[in-house]
């Protein structure tokens, strides 16, 4: 059996199970490829490990002669001395706050998938949001943000006005962004090339009387796609013939070049490679340093304690706790998420 990335879109319960039935596998003599970024279940279920950068074998061995961190520095072809490049955040004024806010099944239309949630985010804080898969975390955002179908009650304060959002391009003219956890879905378009999807969601700011101006075009996509090392031959490249990690740069220059105020990234390192992982963190903490409230949504509970400032978990569509990030370890995060007080 090859597996690729099969736990991504996985609970952790769900993620052991099934390296559970890959154990039983191996035990009447299934041979199993296991891909993926999450080392932490290759070191639990491999017996050896072969280590790929940029389409080539860089290293194979037994398990039992790697560390992580000598895996990860193969991964990236350079010593990374950490994997959360945390730095000290000076939280501001309350920028984005959201009162008494509920969201509906757009299928169900009495039953609510956000329950009266109230929070609050901070200029230049990394706010993390955390929960299970289906606790509602992406409806919330894109509810707010003006992507999601169901019908919402509550009110959305940017900077203490009041927003009124019916759609995304409401959002982004009000200094709104969002990343979504399915890139290819909702972030890019495959078939065109780098320099169109940087540019989708920012034509006003590259035209004039519907008139597109080309050469701004070629700067700004020239602009990050150097600020965020995006690998590709050229400007003129299909998006689907980059890897996951340069499409997920390329979703980012995008909302970049919108200039957002605050930004909602939502799980924005599923699938790609740890050294792609923290050129992604590096840039979070760039945003917060420059003044954007980032809000940032995530299933790996090691990047959560290692990048956020202030945690909020959701369970069942309710906010079930919160932590500073001097008094948050994983143990409590899970207690919160599965329902406890």
């Amino acid at each position: 059996m090859i597996l690729d990335e099969p736990t991504s879109a996985l609970t952790e319960s769900e993620a052991e199970h099934l390296l559970d039935i890959l154990r039983e596998l191996k035990s009447k003599g299934v041979t199993c490829i296991y891909i993926s970024h999450k080392l932490e279940e290759v070191f639990d279920i491999a017996d050896s490990i072969t280590v790929l950068r940029d389409g080539k074998t860089i290293t194979s061995d037994k398990k039992e002669n790697f560390t992580m961190n000598k895996v990860i520095s193969l991964m990236v072809g350079r010593e990374l001395t950490q994997r959360f490049p945390k730095v000290q955040h000076n939280a501001g004024e309350v920028i984005l706050e959201v009162k008494d806010y509920t969201v509906y099944d757009p299928e169900i239309p009495n039953k609510k998938i956000i329950d009266n949630v109230n929070f609050y985010v901070k200029r230049g804080e990394i706010l993390g949001i955390a929960g299970l898969m289906g606790a509602g975390r992406t409806e919330l955002f894109s509810s707010i943000f003006g992507a999601y179908k169901g019908r919402k009650e509550g009110k959305v304060f940017l900077e203490g006005k009041e927003l009124t959002i019916n759609n995304p391009n409401e959002a982004i003219k009000n200094g709104i962004a969002y990343l979504s956890e399915d890139r290819k879905r909702y972030g890019l378009v495959t078939l065109m090339d780098v320099q169109e999807n940087i540019a989708l969601s920012n034509y006003d700011r590259i035209s004039k009387f519907s008139v597109i101006n080309n050469n701004a075009k070629v700067k700004y996509a020239e602009k990050y796609v150097n600020e965020l090392k995006i690998k590709t031959p050229s400007l003129a490249q299909r998006v689907g013939n980059l890897s996951g990690g340069n499409q997920q740069k390329v979703v980012l220059g995008k909302w970049l070049m919108s200039d957002p105020k605050v930004l909602f990234l939502d799980e924005p390192t599923r699938g790609i490679d740890v050294g792609a992982k923290f050129e992604i963190y590096n840039i979070m903490n760039e945003l917060v340093e420059m003044g954007v409230c980032v809000v940032f949504i995530s299933s790996e509970l090691p990047e959560i304690l290692g990048m956020c400032d202030r945690i909020l978990v959701i369970h069942e569509g309710k906010i079930n706790g919160e932590f500073l990030i001097e008094e948050a370890d994983q143990e409590k995060i899970m207690h919160c998420a599965t329902g406890g007080n």
